[in-house]
């Protein structure tokens, strides 16, 4: 039964890491490369088309801030979809344990929120379940963007109304009926930059209806010793009127944000992801497969086995390996 499915030929399933409603997700290690990655574990109970959406999200998304989906396998009774492996695990549960991060490492993790927040939008996707438990740690210093369970896509004008997300991250126009856009991602953001510089959620309440009018009137405190700069940014972003809540170009620009930029972060992300390694091109190759062929399906956004190998080598390189790079 394990050798006719096409998961067990690649892969050596590991503990679960967690479950869901339809889904688990495992730890396993990747045959080839012995590399370990997380794999979803969907059973056939979720709608096709909810699975087939998600999936299709995390294609249009990728991104270095958004957790790699590798390759979908499927078979009669379930779907794997293989993910990068956040060895770190949850912001959530890393904010729980250090209390409030210092503004030079809680601005780090926003600048990298922002960019993969930002590429999200470009490509007409609205996440709407930004939130610490979805962003995950990969060990590295950096985060990335998770489950898009609850994302939609924008097109030519269209608002979204549907009722969703997670109420303490959620913007207050979801609630109105009237409709929302993109701007409900930027409040999100907000909220995730006050859990990281002051510990604990920005709206709380005892009830849902007390969250609720705090949610609708941007009632929040802010810690006495907090930046004025980080300040201002929060102030900047918890506004309750969406058309006059910042933009992600101008949260880009403002002075708090920009401190400490990382150099890749403003780079035009397709031009990013096609400086291809020449060293791992290199490692793929004497695994057996085809350089000419693995280059192309790069370039294509192919997925095909030696892509897989590719990525994975990529993203458990040692952080201070030097890249040689590839045309």
């Amino acid at each position: 039964m394990e050798a006719a499915n096409p998961l067990w030929r690649k892969y050596r399933i590991g503990k679960e890491l967690g479950r869901g409603s339809f889904a688990r997700v495992n730890i396993a290690q990747h045959v080839r490369t012995r590399h370990n990655v997380a794999v979803k574990i969907i059973n056939r109970r979720q709608p096709i088309e909810t699975v087939r959406r998600e999936i299709d999200l995390f294609r249009l998304c990728a991104h270095p801030h958004v957790v790699r989906m590798y390759e979908v396998i499927a078979t009669p009774t379930q779907t794997h979809v293989i993910m990068e492996h956040m060895k770190q695990g949850e912001l959530f549960n890393y904010i729980l344990e250090k209390g409030r991060l210092p503004e030079d490492e809680a601005r780090d993790y926003f600048q990298q929120i922002i960019a993969g927040v930002e590429h999200c939008h470009k490509n007409n996707v609205v996440h709407r379940d930004l939130k610490p438990e979805n962003l995950l740690l990969d060990g590295k210093g950096n985060v990335k963007i998770a489950d898009f369970g609850l994302s939609e896509t924008m097109e030519d004008g269209r608002r979204l109304s549907e009722v969703c997300g997670s109420k303490n991250y959620m913007a207050p126009e979801i609630f109105t009926g009237k409709g929302y856009g993109h701007e409900v991602d930027i409040w999100s953001c907000g909220a995730i930059l006050y859990a990281l510089l002051c510990g604990s959620f920005a709206f709380d309440g005892r009830s849902d209806s007390a969250l609720l009018n705090k949610i609708k009137t941007a009632t929040y405190a802010l810690p006495d010793d907090l930046s004025g700069g980080a300040r201002d940014l929060i102030q900047k972003i918890l506004v309750v009127d969406p058309t006059r809540r910042i933009t992600i170009p101008s949260i880009r620009q403002h002075h708090w944000f920009k401190q400490n930029l990382p150099p890749y972060l403003p780079l035009d992300v397709p031009q990013h992801l096609n400086m291809l390694d020449g060293d791992i091109i290199k490692e793929v190759v004497g695994y057996g497969f085809k350089r000419g062929h693995l280059i192309l399906s790069l370039l294509s956004s192919i997925q095909t086995d030696a892509t897989v190998a590719y990525y994975l080598l990529l993203h458990n390189r040692p952080s201070n390996t030097v890249a040689s790079s590839c045309s």
